[in-house]
């Protein structure tokens, strides 16, 4: 059983993730999307609700000079294809050029052949964090994971503890792990996030548009792309809770949270920020 303890108070840590929100809002990054058509609404609605910009770009003949004009750029690879994946590697390329973050979202990873080797090849390109569950960020390094499901996870977040601290060590990069307990490891440090609620399940893309706001956090916290990725699955947990309190199902909780991401408070983000050690 995976343990956690916070090594700092609940406070402490919901100042911090305050000032990450208040800098997001402030700045407005302009997060570039190349994602799945399944998540592309609630991606950018998302990021509007966090106060950040959203662009769902990835025409290869745009590619190269968007990128130079966005903050941060995420990268999900739901519904791949050949055109998109050249895209996708064009777009991470120039974002590496000019020294931006980029995430990379592994969805279905494992589930074919394919769609593992183009996976591989992006991770080759050096994402500043990779988020998904733990199904998928087991199959990334080639962990036992039993049958998959598609983009579901059959595995518990915790499962991945050793397999997320693997690849961030591999890959050089943060790597967060989706689940009831979410987790955020840059190889040595685990840090564990428990804000949220078990009906975010029951809406599609919500880990896909949790991966779009760390791209917004991680662009206005430069050098602390753990603490940015903590901060980001929090708050976004904690829209999920107090959406939750209003909600009758995953349709209303949806409309609800992404209300409670815009309006989140000083207050409720300094009391109620659950992130602990392992």
């Amino acid at each position: 059983m995976t343990s956690f303890r916070e090594f700092r108070g609940v406070e402490s840590w919901g100042n911090d993730a305050w000032k990450a929100m208040c800098k997001v809002r402030e700045s407005q990054p302009l997060v570039q999307c190349i994602t799945n058509f399944v998540s592309m609404d609630i991606m950018a609605n998302t990021l509007l609700a966090a106060g950040a910009s959203p662009a769902m770009v990835h025409a290869v003949e745009e590619i190269t000079e968007f990128t130079a004009l966005s903050n941060a750029l995420c990268i999900n690879i739901g519904t791949l294809s050949p055109n998109w994946i050249f895209s996708m590697k064009v777009a991470a390329t120039r974002a590496n050029e000019l020294q931006k973050p980029w995430v990379l979202d592994p969805v279905g990873v494992g589930a074919t052949r394919f769609r593992t080797e183009k996976c591989i090849e992006l991770i080759h390109l050096k994402p500043t964090v990779i988020r998904g569950n733990a199904s998928e960020i087991m199959a990334v390094v080639g962990a036992s994971t039993g049958p998959t499901k598609g983009v579901d996870s059959t595995q518990a977040s915790t499962d991945a503890v050793e397999a997320a601290k693997e690849l961030a060590r591999l890959a050089h990069c943060i790597v967060a792990v989706s689940g009831a307990v979410d987790l955020v490891t840059d190889g040595k440090r685990v840090l564990g996030v428990s804000n949220g609620v078990a009906l975010l399940q029951r809406i599609t893309a919500t880990g896909c548009a949790v991966t779009s706001l760390i791209a917004a956090f991680v662009s206005v916290n430069p050098g602390r792309p753990l603490e940015a990725t903590a901060f980001a699955l929090a708050l976004f947990g904690l829209a999920a809770e107090i959406g939750n309190e209003r909600a009758n199902g995953p349709a209303s909780l949806r409309v609800n949270m992404l209300d409670a991401l815009h309006s989140l408070d000083e207050t409720s983000v300094t009391s109620r920020i659950r992130i602990a050690q392992i």
